[in-house]
């Protein structure tokens, strides 16, 4: 009697699992977090620091709580003229660019 995000946990926490016992020198995860609410989030973005001290990750999301702990965020916006661009965030430089 799971709900739908604590069965993706579950999911993600099996294949991270695998990753600890033989790491792969990258992972790539597309909208694996999707389901999570708040605080499966937090429990995702806990399993993905302790994932990232072995391979290299891309994560794709739309999770605040999982873009939070990233290193560098690259994202695609459109401006008023149509035209996509395409944008890097690196943590430490915005953070020392705001001080």
């Amino acid at each position: 009697m799971l709900s739908g995000g604590e069965r993706a946990l579950t999911s993600i926490a099996l294949l991270f699992a695998i990753s600890q016992v033989h790491p792969p020198p990258f992972i790539i995860l597309d909208e694996t977090d999707a389901a999570l609410d708040e605080s499966n989030s937090r429990k995702y973005g806990d399993m993905v620091e302790a994932l990232a001290k072995h391979s290299q990750l891309i994560l794709i999301t739309h999770n605040r709580e999982t873009m939070s702990r990233a290193g560098i965020l690259y994202g695609v916006t459109m401006g008023g003229d149509g035209v996509s661009k395409l944008l890097s965030v690196k943590f430490d430089e915005a953070v020392a660019t705001a001080k």
